[in-house]
C-alpha cells in the first residue's frame, strides 16, 4: 500500500512539476517591452497613392506564391516533399514563382542560385503569430511562447525588422486572439496575408487599413501537401514582374503591383481539370487611378465587383459586369476592389489610400509611432522575473528531501 501511495505523490510531483516548468518557461519568454501605442488615425492628405501607378497592361501577369512548406533536415517535418518536388508541383499548375518559408529556417532553392530568396516564417509560440521574413541573412529563435499582448508582437516585428528587408503578416484568422484592437495598433510589417480560409471579406485588413496602418496583400496556400488538390493552388498572387529573382520581387512587392486571388479546387480531386482550369483563370486586365477616379478592368464578367473602404463600408458595387470606376472623394482614407466570380474566383486589389506625397513617399513609409513605456516595462519584467522565481522555488520544494 504505501509503495502504491508512494507511486501516485512521484507521479503526482511529476505533474506539478511539469506544469511549473511550462509557466517558468512561459514567464522567461514573455519578456518584452510595454509600448505606449498612438490612437488609429485614418489616412489623409491631398494625394492618393495608387499600388498600380507602374502598371504595364502590355506584358503578362506572373504567378506566385510566397509561402510554402517543404521538406527540411532533422525529424520535425510539416511536409514530406522536397523543395523540387514542391516546386514542380506548382509549375505544372501553371506557377511562375515559388520561393520556399520553412519555420525558423532557411531553404535554399533546389535547382537555381540566381532564384534564391532568403524568406522563412517565424513563430513557434502556441498561439500561431507567424510573420514571413523577407531579406533576411539568418533566422532570428527568440519567440513569446504566450503572446497575449499587443507589445509582445509588437516587440517581435522590431526585432524581425531590424536585420531584413520586409515583413508579412501571416494568417490573421487563425492566430488565436487576434483582435481588432490589436491590428488597430501593430505596425511595421509591409504585407497582410489574406484569405485564411474562412472568409473571403478581409476584415481584419480594413481594420488596420482603418486605423492608418498601410499594408499590401498577398494571398498564399501556406502549403504542406503539394499531392492534396485542396491544398495546392487555391490562393495565389499576380505580380508585374521582371524575374523570380529576389531584386525584382522585392521592388514589386514593395511598389504594389500585383493582386491575390482565392482559386476553387477545380475538379475536387480530378487532377486533369485542376490543371486545365489553372491554367485559364479570369484576371486583372487593366486597373488604376485617373485624378480621383478609381477604376478596374477585368477579362471576364464578375458577379460583383465591389469596393470597400474605411470600416470595412462598401463604398459602391457593381453585378453581372467586368468594370467599375469610383471616384475616391476627399473623405474616404482608402478604397480596395474585390471581384467575385461565379465558379468561386475571388481577386482582391491592394489598396488605394490617402497621404501626403510632400510628406512622404508613399503611406508605407510612415515613421513608426509607438514609444516604450518605460515604469510599465519596468513592472511587467519584474512581474515575469517573480512568476519564473516562484516556480522555480516551488519545483525545488517539491522535491527538496525532508
Amino acid at each position: 500500500m504505501n509503495i502504491l501511495i508512494n507511486i501516485i505523490k512521484i507521479i503526482l510531483k511529476t505533474i506539478a512539476t511539469l506544469l511549473l516548468l511550462a509557466l517558468f518557461a512561459a514567464a522567461v519568454t514573455s519578456v518584452s517591452p510595454i509600448y505606449n501605442f498612438k490612437a488609429p488615425e485614418p489616412f489623409s492628405g491631398p494625394d492618393v497613392f495608387n499600388p498600380y501607378r507602374n502598371l504595364d497592361t502590355s506584358l503578362c501577369w506572373k504567378r506566385a506564391n510566397f509561402h510554402t512548406h517543404t521538406r527540411v533536415e532533422g525529424i520535425l517535418n510539416e511536409c514530406e516533399f522536397t523543395p523540387q518536388e514542391t516546386y514542380d508541383a506548382y509549375r505544372a499548375l501553371g506557377y511562375d514563382i515559388v520561393t520556399f518559408s520553412n519555420h525558423n529556417e532557411l531553404t535554399t532553392h533546389p535547382f537555381d542560385t540566381a532564384l534564391q530568396v532568403n524568406v522563412y516564417e517565424h513563430g513557434y509560440n502556441m498561439f500561431k503569430y507567424h510573420k514571413l521574413v523577407f531579406g533576411c541573412a539568418k533566422e532570428r529563435r527568440f519567440d513569446h511562447l504566450l503572446p497575449f499582448l499587443a507589445s509582445q508582437r509588437q516587440f517581435q516585428m522590431d526585432l524581425l525588422g531590424k536585420d531584413s528587408d520586409f515583413l508579412q503578416l501571416n494568417h490573421q484568422l487563425r492566430t488565436n486572439f487576434t483582435t481588432r484592437s490589436m491590428l488597430e495598433k501593430l505596425e511595421g510589417y509591409q504585407i497582410m496575408e489574406l484569405d485564411s480560409g474562412r472568409s473571403t471579406e478581409n476584415e481584419y485588413w480594413d481594420w488596420a487599413l482603418s486605423a492608418g496602418h498601410y499594408s499590401f496583400g498577398l494571398a498564399n496556400d501556406d502549403l504542406h501537401y503539394p499531392d492534396r488538390s485542396r491544398n495546392i493552388a487555391v490562393r495565389c498572387n499576380f505580380l508585374q514582374c521582371e524575374s523570380g529573382r529576389y531584386e525584382h520581387l522585392r521592388e514589386v512587392l514593395m511598389e504594389g503591383c500585383y493582386y491575390s486571388m482565392r482559386v476553387p479546387d477545380y475538379g475536387k480531386g480530378n487532377w486533369e481539370i485542376k490543371y486545365a482550369r489553372n491554367r485559364n483563370l479570369p484576371s486583372i486586365k487593366d486597373i488604376g487611378l485617373k485624378k480621383d477616379t478609381l477604376y478596374i478592368v477585368l477579362s471576364q464578367k464578375a458577379d460583383s465587383i465591389k469596393v470597400t473602404g474605411q470600416d470595412h463600408t462598401t463604398l459602391a458595387l457593381a453585378e453581372d459586369a467586368d468594370h467599375l470606376s469610383y471616384v475616391m472623394v476627399s473623405e474616404d482614407p482608402y478604397a480596395r476592389f474585390t471581384a467575385y466570380f461565379p465558379d468561386g474566383e475571388v481577386i482582391w486589389s491592394n489598396p488605394f489610400a490617402r497621404y501626403d506625397a510632400s510628406v512622404t513617399g508613399s503611406p508605407i513609409d510612415k515613421e513608426s509611432s509607438h514609444s516604450i513605456n518605460l515604469v510599465l516595462t519596468i513592472l511587467f519584467n519584474i512581474l515575469l522575473a517573480a512568476i519564473a522565481a516562484g516556480a522555480v522555488t516551488c519545483i525545488y520544494k517539491l522535491w527538496k528531501r525532508k
